[in-house]
């Protein structure tokens, strides 16, 4: 990967962006973009869409969504202990003693706190902790001195940096999806600097918003697109761990190379065309399969207006949704290659009905 590329992953990995509160990594995005794009828009949402031929007939439409998972504070107790609520799907288990980032008035620090288990009584050692459970301390002594830097509705992010690990894996917090994000922005680098696409197909590269709670961005911005075709970009659950179990939804690796789904939720002639594109390029791949649909922004893409060829690439990645995901850089740069030569194969008249 390109060094000015993992300063970018760097930077939109360390920046806060739960669900609705996208609007720093929204910017880091643009910012990012804005030399190579021919324009660059930002919807009522906060969608983020880099374009380029934006006055082509036929739309492609890339997403990968900017949000990621937190809290978000409820309730502040007379002695200054945070209450809080999840923004998406998180493991509880995972966030006890954690140092969180309160974003209030100022950014503070905080911990997750939970009671001693010195007081634990013998139904506690076998209940899985839920919210109710836990508080976080920002070391205010009453209400009103907490008040004084956070308030009701202040998002909270985990407080994990990004480090590399042994070869070419990396551990941070919300690579999920903030690699879909890194990925785009070297999409529109590529396409914009080495060309190779057809003038009557337009581009559009979308940091979306809300996938984590529905993914209600990429609903809104492809019915304003109105794309042809569409690719979803994001991490896909790695089985390559002690204990995991491919035998439940199939095997995928770090290091192999990017998930490319088949099933109801892709069109088979978007996956014929990522499969040609990574054969014919010796870009590594893992096969994919699932019968339903899938809890990415694909799954609200394919059905919009009278329906849109979508696929859907999966990065690998262990440890999803936790203070501590692990990804593989080459995996990255594969994708990378990928999307780019898929785009490249595009033209007016590509026919994705299925035959």
């Amino acid at each position: 990967m390109r060094d000015d590329a993992l300063d970018f992953l760097k930077a939109i990995v360390a920046a806060p962006s739960p669900s609705g509160f996208e609007q720093p990594v929204a910017r880091l995005y643009r910012d990012r973009v804005q030399p190579f794009a021919h324009k660059v828009t930002t919807d009522i949402l906060g969608n983020v869409s880099a374009v380029i031929n934006p006055d082509a007939p036929v739309r492609f439409m890339y997403a990968g969504h900017m949000d990621e998972i937190g809290f978000i504070v409820h309730h502040i107790d007379k002695d200054g202990f945070l209450y809080f609520n999840t923004i998406g799907g998180t493991d509880v288990a995972t966030e006890i003693g954690q140092r969180v980032c309160v974003h209030g008035h100022e950014t503070v620090p905080g911990v997750v706190g939970r009671k001693a288990i010195q007081t634990f009584k013998a139904k506690d050692s076998n209940e899985t902790p839920t919210l109710k459970d836990l508080w976080i301390d920002i070391g205010a002594s009453s209400r009103e001195e907490a008040e004084k830097v956070v308030r009701i509705g202040s998002p909270v992010t985990i407080d994990a940096g990004f480090a590399t690990l042994s070869g070419q894996l990396a551990v941070g917090r919300a690579f999920d999806n903030k690699v879909g994000l890194l990925i785009g922005a070297e999409l529109v680098r590529c396409l914009a600097q080495e060309g190779g696409v057809h003038p009557d197909v337009g581009f559009y590269i979308l940091g979306t918003v809300q996938e984590e709670i529905g993914s209600r961005g990429a609903k809104a911005a492809g019915f304003n697109i109105a794309p042809r075709t569409a690719l979803a970009i994001d991490m896909g659950v790695a089985m390559d761990y002690p204990r995991a179990c491919p035998e439940d939804q199939g095997r995928l690796d770090l290091g192999k190379g990017p998930g490319i789904l088949q099933g109801a939720n892709t069109n088979p002639v978007v996956f014929d065309l990522l499969v040609a594109a990574a054969e014919e390029k010796g870009i590594p791949w893992q096969h994919q399969a699932s019968g339903g649909t899938s809890p990415t922004d694909a799954r609200v893409i394919q059905e919009l207006g009278g329906g849109v060829a979508t696929g859907l690439i999966s990065v690998p990645l262990r440890y999803m949704h936790t203070p501590s995901e692990v990804v593989c850089l080459d995996d990255i740069q594969a994708t990378i290659d990928l999307v780019c030569e898929y785009c490249r194969r595009l033209r007016p008249d590509t026919d994705f009905t299925p035959m």
